[in-house]
């Protein structure tokens, strides 16, 4: 017995020109690569990292002070109106409270009757005197007399709560309006970190500049290494942050940033770039985070500044154009190349490799003679691997002279 079975329907996709179905896999590539490329730290300095299921919030809570700070401007201007109104509105219940229980609301026409405030005649003009009493205003209009210890007592505790609130309030604006993350607008890092060469050593370089008249007391700049590695046992270690020296141990970290300055790390055996080449680097995913830090010469408060420069950022073989001119009186700084590069000749190879490659070229000319001194003895010495079997003195003796370099020896041996 057949039965029949329902196909589904089939979306055909339309078809593309060749053209268009030849570069879609070059497109989807470069996608696919600029997906992978995830920040640690933006380019505005910016850190790409949100703190999830994080349970004990109560800790937010102990440094209230520092929470209304870290928040944005909206929540921060919500919250102090917020607290103002609330403070007034409480207080304002209050006398309102007070006037009623006392009955002063029922003797409003009576001249004979001391009420506890002066022309309060309900629960606005108790917000109206709450305002006024916790702003010290003062309009003179309403009046606490004498006859309310309730509401002396009362008087005293607003008083005192305002002054409280007000300063912590306006500490809280204070300190957010003078926060010095708007300074590190000016503090600028160039585009791209280049590598090249600088004094015969291979060194990763980037540039950095102020923008402002007013500079930066006692900056230091300082850099790390973002990439995930793998431990010999096998842990693994995401994001781990390794120290990229430039110029700790000279005091070329400390800066006097008056015009722009290209920061230099020399790529050395303690340098974790000591190994890349440039077509590793090509294919490495890497993050350098650099942070210049320093106090504003203004207010006196530290300011810092961040950036970073993934592997696409880091330009093998290129240099920073000059920005320093020498005018009639002074030096003028030309912002327009502050990210120009300009490409120069540098080796593709590792900065290990380059190293080996000096190291030979710089071996003594005993040791380069007697290489090739060897190297034109190669046929004679298996001509002559029978006679050394026979005489294993005369071999011993050959090994002898080979271990001490003696060229003499080599060159009459290779003359028999």
């Amino acid at each position: 017995m057949e039965q029949d079975v329902e196909s589904p329907a089939i979306n055909r996709q339309p078809k593309l020109p060749k053209q268009a179905r030849e570069d879609l896999p070059k497109h989807l590539a470069a996608m696919e690569r600029t997906r992978k490329v995830q920040r640690y730290v933006q380019k505005d300095g910016k850190c790409n990292v949100h703190h999830g299921n994080v349970r004990e919030t109560y800790r937010y809570l102990t440094d209230i002070f520092t929470t209304l700070v870290d928040l944005k401007w909206r929540f921060n201007l919500f919250i102090f109106v917020l607290v103002y109104t609330v403070t007034w509105l409480f207080f304002g219940f209050m006398w309102w409270l007070i006037a009623y229980v006392r009955g002063d609301l029922d003797h409003i026409a009576d001249n004979q009757w001391t009420p506890c405030v002066n022309n309060l005649n309900g629960f606005v003009s108790a917000f109206l005197f709450s305002i006024e009493t916790e702003t010290t205003i003062g309009y003179g209009y309403r009046v606490i007399t004498d006859k309310c210890p309730e509401g002396i007592l009362l008087l005293l505790v607003q008083s005192v709560l305002g002054s409280i609130v007000n300063a912590f309030m306006v500490g809280c604006m204070f300190v957010k309006i003078s926060q010095p993350k708007k300074r590190a607008e000016t503090l600028v890092f160039s585009t791209n970190a280049v590598i090249s060469m600088r004094d015969g050593r291979l060194c990763l370089m980037f540039r950095v500049g102020d923008l402002r008249n007013s500079h930066i007391v006692e900056a230091s700049i300082r850099a790390k290494l973002i990439k995930s590695k793998q431990t010999k046992e096998g842990e693994f270690i995401p994001l781990n942050q390794t120290d990229i020296n430039v110029g700790y141990s000279t005091g070329d970290d400390r800066l006097f940033l008056v015009s722009p300055l290209i920061i230099c790390h020399e790529i050395n055996q303690n340098s974790p770039f000591w190994e890349i080449s440039q077509a590793h680097l090509a294919k490495d995913e890497l993050e350098i985070v650099v942070i210049l830090e320093g106090m504003v010469e203004a207010t006196g408060m530290t300011c810092q500044a961040r950036s970073s420069y993934i592997s696409s950022e880091i330009k093998w073989g290129y240099r920073f154009t000059p920005v320093l001119t020498l005018e009639d009186g002074f030096y003028e700084v030309d912002y327009n190349s502050f990210h120009d590069i300009y490409e120069t000749d540098t080796p593709a190879c590792s900065a290990r490799e380059l190293a080996d490659m000096t190291n030979r070229a710089r071996l003594p000319l005993t040791w380069s003679m007697a290489s090739k001194l060897s190297q034109q003895g190669l046929p004679e010495s298996e001509q002559e691997s029978q006679e050394t079997k026979s005489s294993p003195g005369k071999q011993g003796q050959n090994q002898q002279t080979e271990r001490n370099g003696d060229i003499a020896n080599i060159e009459s041996e290779s003359k028999v």
